[in-house]
């Protein structure tokens, strides 16, 4: 068996990933994507490995070189669908829906004077994020009418196709922190809890990270979560309602998860590449069928 690994930057979490591949007796070869040249009517040297894991830091990257994979019949994890929707607020929010999976609340405006009705049929306070984005960049909370107009006008004024599209979400009461769950194959394998001073619970923006035992609740609505954009791997970050219990906020692609392993006590990066295996074991098996 050989898996790919895809990168544009090699961080722990690709590190700790490669380690595990090795670890369990599987070659696996790291590609960093700014060397290569893709032919998308040739397999080429691709046509060696099983299965291909993308961890492209870049969502241009990542969607780009696996749709052009999965076209040539490469497996890719994840997927280049499964990407698309969860790199995407607004198809991220869709997918929730019609899976019956409960979310905040959403309203989408495409001009000001829509957004600044997206933001009165919310109420205030609302949240104001951009549909495509990450590490809660952009994110802004808008507590009154002067601040909708305001932040508003910024992001139309800046010109670029995500800021044309106004994506105003209800804000949550949560308790100072939100819930991220792991889920690999389906199955919801670790979970931890942010919590922070600032009202945007992400690490990245300074929360503070501890292990969660993981609820019949948090299975549920992380896995169907998952099943509803077609992920292989990802994780479920999620919401606690003071009047409508748990909400499934946003579903992350290209997991980071190098704090979460010592945090949860879940081997992550083993439970990753284990699943990987069974991919590309299936992928082999359905070759051999029709060979």
């Amino acid at each position: 068996m050989h898996i790919a690994m895809t990168y544009t930057r090699l961080r722990a979490e690709e590190r700790l990933l490669l380690d595990a591949f090795e670890s369990a007796g599987v070659r696996v070869t790291p590609i960093d994507l700014r060397q290569v040249v893709f032919d998308p009517a040739s397999l080429g040297e691709w046509a060696q490995y099983d299965a291909v894991v993308d961890r492209s830091v870049s969502l241009t990257a990542s969607l780009t070189v696996t749709r052009i994979l999965e076209g040539l019949g490469v497996r890719c994890i994840n997927r280049p669908e499964a990407i698309r929707v969860c790199s995407d607020k607004l198809d991220t929010t869709i997918a929730l829906i019609r899976a019956g999976v409960p979310t905040p609340g959403v309203r989408v405006g495409i001009s000001a004077e829509s957004a600044i009705e997206s933001v009165e049929q919310i109420g205030y306070p609302a949240v104001l994020k951009p549909t495509v984005g990450s590490w809660g960049r952009l994110v802004a909370r808008v507590n009154d009418r002067d601040a909708a107009e305001a932040i508003i006008e910024h992001r139309e004024t800046l010109g670029s196709v995500q800021q044309g599209v106004f994506y105003v979400q209800e804000h949550i009461d949560k308790p100072g922190r939100d819930i991220r769950v792991f889920v690999v194959g389906g199955e919801a394998i670790a979970a931890i809890v942010r919590t922070s001073g600032h009202w945007v619970t992400n690490t990245a923006r300074g929360a503070t990270a501890a292990g969660l035992e993981i609820t019949p609740a948090l299975h549920d609505l992380s896995e169907r979560a998952v099943a509803s954009v077609g992920a292989d791997v990802a994780a479920v970050d999620l919401l606690e309602c003071p009047n409508r219990g748990l909400l499934v906020n946003e579903i992350n692609h290209s997991m980071e998860f190098r704090n979460s392993i010592s945090t949860t006590g879940v081997d992550i990066p083993g439970l990753v590449a284990a699943h990987v295996v069974r991919i590309a074991e299936g992928v082999r098996t359905s070759q051999g069928a029709l060979a």
